[in-house]
């Protein structure tokens, strides 16, 4: 019987890339006032592809989107000689927008509903911060990859989110959108697990199927019905 739901959050509540790219165009601007040399030497995308090579560069905190960034901040600094720079106040205007998040017309309904029959758990390798997001009341706790120094796939994650939640992994449904970080993660610990794929994709045949697969959150309730009645 299944007891409680855990929930990844970028690209299965919201659309992360698209929430990503306006937060991105944000601190762009913002830049352009401030230090004008960085936008003029990078684009919104050239400033991401730093991010990616903070995470090779420093590998030790590659599991933290929230330092990965400040770290690429400094290096774009560095790089284009930009003095009085504090990447505290860069990822600021950049995590407002960050938390600005394009929910999928499913989620807002879907978490109302779920959170008065589960206890629902975030678990999660981004850096939202769901207060700010507006959602941290349908939650029981977040676990995010920054601060555990670990993140999905590794079955520490999932193990944590039992301890958590005071129940073994076969009381939990984990929900998510990747096939391997998600499905494959919560099914090597033993939890059930529900595929939200909401373009149509093929599931990659190399990693264990999920249990259910749903193109949006209302099909929910038919699955965990029929799972909590066993």
């Amino acid at each position: 019987m299944i007891k409680a739901l855990t929930l990844d959050l970028d690209d299965t509540l919201w659309d992360i890339w698209a929430t990503i790219e306006r937060a991105e165009q944000r601190l762009h601007d913002w830049l352009a006032e401030r230090h004008p040399a960085i936008p003029q030497a990078y684009t919104p995308l050239e400033l991401r592809e730093l991010t990616a090579a903070a995470a090779q560069r420093w590998p030790d905190i590659a599991h933290d989107r929230t330092q990965l960034r400040k770290k690429s901040f400094r290096l774009a600094a560095e790089l284009t000689g930009s003095d009085n720079f504090c990447e505290h106040s860069a990822f600021e205007v950049f995590y407002a927008g960050r938390n600005d998040v394009l929910f999928y017309p499913d989620a807002l309904p879907s978490l109302a509903r779920l959170s008065t029959q589960f206890p629902l758990l975030a678990l999660t390798n981004g850096n939202a911060d769901l207060n700010q997001v507006g959602i941290a009341h349908h939650f029981v706790a977040v676990l995010a990859s920054g601060e555990l120094g670990y993140g999905k796939p590794d079955p520490r994650m999932f193990h944590a989110a039992c301890e958590q939640l005071s129940l073994p992994a076969a009381a939990i449904c984990h929900i998510g959108d990747d096939p391997e970080l998600d499905i494959a993660g919560a099914a090597a610990v033993g939890m059930r697990t529900v595929w939200i794929n909401r373009n149509g994709r093929a599931f990659p045949p190399d990693l264990p199927a999920p249990d259910s697969e749903i193109s949006s959150l209302t099909e929910l309730d038919t699955v965990l019905t029929r799972w909590t009645d066993v």
